[in-house]
């Protein structure tokens, strides 16, 4: 009878929480709304916090120039083939040149290989020594563990559209060629939101519309710059009228008969109840910990400048320093950057975003070691995403598409200083080199999901459910949180 009782609170508790979704209009599938209910019964009651953040690098980061091998093989060959005999050469100075690269150690020895980061990323080496950030190399989509001889073959299952920019930021965010409906963060969201009070601000956009936090019953919540957006004119004066807000508002949400003004009103009353919550429990840009940050330096021109990226950051520690506020317990966030798609002027375009990626990844690191007088580090991870890498070969000043790249995982949970994962060999037509030296990937993007997926709370059985593919895998969790 105890059992029976200690169930029955929780069927009445998630009863409340989905009753309270609906009226946001993100209720559930009955069959989905058994599945959340089931899990977190499983689970118990999560009282702790934690969020992860997806920063989206679009148009295909540069991955050798970002992680490099510096060991005398490796550099030779690097060298050879991303110098060239035009100008705009892409290969970077050496260790201890001028500008050069800058070292790191990892604790994990990878015999006879030395390793750096681009000269860019001052700060994130910072962060990589102190422990909280780690390296994943050669990450991207795969459908199952494949070989060089398989790739040529075609004798596995390969990933759709390879080098597509449209199509590989949907497969990394989606699992599936542009159009897909669901990304692996709102299918996260799906499954634990019912432990926040609000669902609604379970999977949460600072950088607009992304699938990657698309659910089946969650729908993304997209704020700006300055946090949640309210619908114009239904607050203040409205054409010099006091009462004219009211009546705009009776007009757009009023119910009606007819199925688009419904759901067109049901939108409009959603997102004023989202607004309302949202834009009081965020803290105050400036205050709280928050801090307004700083301009960063563009190295090609050495003057300061705003950081777009680490403004969205700034959002996102303003909306975390709410959860208690908001209820939440779980959330997704999302943010990115542009500019990645480096076919010309590589090592001035490359080095201006590097910059600005290492600035907000320490700015916002910063941040979360004091929100509200909390240290939320090891609660908040951050990871990288991109398209897909790009070829090792240079077309002269720039390079083309490519497939597997390096990632970074920034914060206090992560078990960083290290790369996880077998570096790939410096140069050309290896094991993993399916032509120009673009990356045949080592891991998968559903190993990379599934790990920060276990440390997010979902079971075995969630995370098969999310990460489709992931059953091919042996390595379920590449160890890294």
């Amino acid at each position: 009878m105890q059992h029976f009782n200690a169930s029955r609170r929780e069927f009445l508790r998630l009863s409340s929480l989905l009753s309270s979704a609906g009226a946001l209009g993100v209720a559930a599938p009955f069959a989905l709304n058994l599945a959340t209910m089931g899990s977190a019964a499983a689970q118990g009651n999560v009282n702790d916090y934690k969020a992860l953040i997806c920063l989206f690098m679009y148009g295909a980061n540069d991955h050798a120039n970002t992680v490099l091998a510096t060991d005398s093989t490796s550099w030779t060959q690097y060298t050879n083939v991303r110098t060239t005999n035009e100008a705009g050469s892409i290969a970077l100075p050496a260790v201890g040149s001028s500008g050069g690269v800058l070292p790191i150690i990892p604790n994990t020895n990878q015999v006879g290989r030395t390793f750096a980061l681009h000269p860019s990323m001052t700060e994130l080496k910072g962060i990589f020594d102190a422990g909280r950030a780690a390296i994943v190399a050669n990450l991207g989509p795969l459908m199952v563990p494949t070989t060089l001889e398989q790739y040529k073959a075609a004798s596995v299952p390969l990933p759709p559209k390879l080098f597509s920019h449209n199509d590989q930021q949907s497969l990394w965010q989606a699992y599936a060629p542009e159009g897909a409906a669901y990304g692996w963060g709102g299918r996260m969201g799906d499954l634990l939101a019912a432990n926040n009070s609000n669902p609604i601000f379970t999977a949460i956009s600072a950088s607009g519309n992304a699938v990657f936090l698309s659910g089946r019953s969650i729908r993304q919540y997209q704020v700006g710059n300055s946090g949640a957006v309210a619908i114009a004119g239904l607050s203040g004066s409205l054409y010099g009228s006091t009462t004219a807000g009211a009546t705009l508002r009776n007009i757009i949400s009023a119910d009606t008969a007819n199925y688009f003004q419904k759901e067109h009103a049901a939108v409009t009353n959603r997102s004023i109840s989202a607004q309302s919550m949202l834009a009081p429990a965020m803290a105050v840009a400036g205050a709280g910990g928050i801090a307004n940050p700083s301009q960063y330096t563009n190295p090609n021109t050495g003057l300061l400048a705003n950081n777009a990226l680490a403004i969205q950051l700034q959002t996102v520690a303003r909306i975390i320093a709410g959860r208690n506020t908001l209820g939440a317990k779980r959330q997704v966030f999302f943010v990115s950057m542009g500019g990645f798609d480096t076919h010309d002027a590589q090592r001035t375009l490359q080095a201006d975003l590097l910059a600005k990626i290492s600035h907000a990844i320490a700015y916002f690191d910063t941040t979360m070691a004091n929100v509200m007088g909390s240290d939320l580090r090891q609660q908040v991870t951050l990871f990288t995403a991109s398209d897909f890498g790009r070829t090792f070969t240079s077309n002269g000043d720039g390079t083309d598409h490519g497939w597997g790249s390096h990632h970074f995982v920034v914060g206090g949970a992560v078990k960083g200083k290290n790369i996880y994962g077998d570096f790939p060999v410096t140069g050309l037509k290896h094991s993993q080199d399916v032509g120009s030296g673009s990356l045949l990937p080592q891991f998968s993007v559903d190993q990379y999901g599934a790990t920060l997926a276990n440390w997010f709370g979902l079971s075995t059985t969630q995370i098969n459910d999310v990460f489709p593919n992931i059953i091919n895998f042996n390595n379920r969790n590449l160890g890294f949180l």
